[in-house]
């Protein structure tokens, strides 16, 4: 059902509803207006008369006919609309449009009330009359019929006007409804024929002058901007994801092929020289653990592009920055690594996300940061600078090149003769861009070696609106332009 025809129905209905509630109000007014004015005259009426029904109290009381029929007919005459009672002692004096005998009246009224006699009703007015021989009561009656004719003439009125409101107000309301819902059905058509599969029309920015129908347009160009939006985002993911599946694939197939010749030797050559066989198995487990660490390094990659804001909470990143450099220790025991930090720095995060930063940055300097003679020495410093709570990792290795300093972030990048999975400096990358921040590769402070430098928000911030470092790739994906600065 069209709009304009609810409208149309629901004020057709409505107003007689108001037009009947309006018109029981009107009728109790008028009828209240009719009684006071009937209920006035029967007071005027009432004290116009009283003098003569006292008068003719007094001449009943004393026996003289001749006077009573006399005050009985001026009384009478005083009052020839109303119907008038007297009732005393020794009988009662009735005359005039009154209910009859038999119909009881009530004993004390404090003013006017109605009685009924054989379906018509009277208006009654009793006046207390008190006289030397005794007391009695006057009556006057008014006939209700005139206020009766005039309430029904109101209530066929107010039937008539009900009657007719229900079709004229609906036709109207739905006349007014159609004009008015013009601009819904124009924004209908223009937006009927809108494919966002097959077209990138979009309806125009036209200010309408009726504000839902412009709050409405907005929206829905909003929805279709979003959809817009995630249409996009879903090409890249499924660009950057058969890049992933060529990337992951070659990267799994090395030490996959490795893995089976390996295996191949050790099943046709069961009488392998114990030297040889020592060496198969050797680069079997190196083997194994490259695809593990590789798996492992994923799944982080993973866990970082799902982690929500409910996971964010203020880390002690000096404490982290304390428990990573002890798990390092008993990982190398051969290693020298220090760590300087200022007690009780915070920053609004992931608590998973920092260590795993600090992990991957101190395993990257045990592995690449070895001087000739293949001693580790690391420095793990912790400081804050302004708003900024600042991580830096030192060693004395040879270095990063100033021209692969822009790459060593990117997936399964590698340096030379490293068997790592080449993601550990990736999943710092992603941390780093997780908390608002940046890291930075410079030449080391001694003048050799590299610095590691990562840079933090230490105020809470919004998580980055897309996160997709699993499956994209630096340099090649926009949506993973974080700060990732070469210096």
């Amino acid at each position: 059902m069209r709009l304009s025809t609810r409208i149309g129905l629901a004020v057709g209905v409505t107003v007689p509803l108001l037009v009947l509630a309006s018109g029981w109000l009107l009728l109790q007014l008028v009828s209240r207006d009719l009684h006071s004015a009937e209920d006035e005259h029967l007071r005027e009426r009432a004290a116009a008369v009283t003098p003569d029904a006292r008068a003719l109290l007094r001449a009943s009381s004393a026996d003289r006919p001749k006077a009573a029929d006399t005050r009985e007919r001026r009384l009478y005459s005083a009052v020839l609309d109303v119907g008038v009672r007297v009732v005393g002692p020794d009988g009662s004096f009735s005359g005039g449009p009154q209910p009859d005998a038999s119909v009881p009246l009530p004993n004390r009224t404090s003013g006017p009330v109605t009685v009924r006699s054989r379906g018509t009703s009277w208006r009654a007015l009793s006046v207390p009359i008190t006289t030397a021989r005794g007391s009695g009561t006057l009556w006057v009656f008014s006939p209700d019929a005139a206020d009766q004719t005039q309430l029904r003439l109101v209530r066929r009125r107010v039937a008539v006007t009900t009657l007719l409101a229900a079709p004229l107000s609906g036709l109207l309301a739905w006349g007014i409804a159609t004009g008015a819902t013009g601009p819904l059905r124009r924004l209908g058509r223009r937006t009927a024929g809108l494919d966002p599969r097959t077209s990138t029309a979009r309806p125009p920015d036209e200010p309408t002058g009726v504000t839902e129908v412009d709050e409405l347009a907005a929206t829905l160009r909003t929805v279709l901007a979003r959809y817009d939006e995630q249409a996009a985002r879903t090409a890249e993911a499924l660009d950057t994801a058969r890049s992933f599946s060529a990337a992951a694939s070659h990267e799994l197939r090395t030490p996959l092929m490795s893995m089976g010749t390996n295996l191949d030797i050790l099943t046709d050559h069961p009488e392998l020289p114990e030297p040889d066989r020592t060496e198969v198995l050797a680069d079997l487990r190196g083997e194994h653990a490259r695809l593990l660490g590789l798996l492992v390094m994923l799944r982080e990659l993973g866990r970082g592009d799902l982690v929500e804001a409910e996971a964010l909470r203020t880390v002690d990143v000096t404490e982290a920055a304390d428990a990573s450099v002890a798990e390092a220790r008993r990982r190398a025991p051969d290693a020298r690594i220090t760590l300087d930090a200022v007690p009780g720095l915070t920053v609004h995060g992931w608590e998973p996300g920092v260590r795993l930063l600090l992990d991957n940055l101190v395993a990257n300097a045990l592995a690449h940061g070895r001087d000739p003679q293949g001693r580790a020495t690391v420095a793990v410093g912790v400081r804050r600078a302004g708003h900024q709570v600042v991580l830096t990792v030192d060693d004395r290795g040879p270095g990063v090149p100033p021209e692969a300093r822009s790459r060593v972030f990117a997936r399964f990048e590698r340096g030379p003769g490293s068997s790592g999975s080449g993601l550990g400096l990736t999943l710092v990358a992603q941390q780093a861009a997780l908390h608002r921040g940046s890291v930075t590769v410079t030449q080391g402070p001694s003048g050799g070696g590299a610095r590691f430098e990562v840079r933090l928000p230490s105020t809470g911030g919004d998580l980055p609106g897309r996160r997709d470092w699993l499956i994209g790739t630096v340099g090649a994906n926009r949506s993973q332009s974080f700060p990732k600065e070469a210096s």
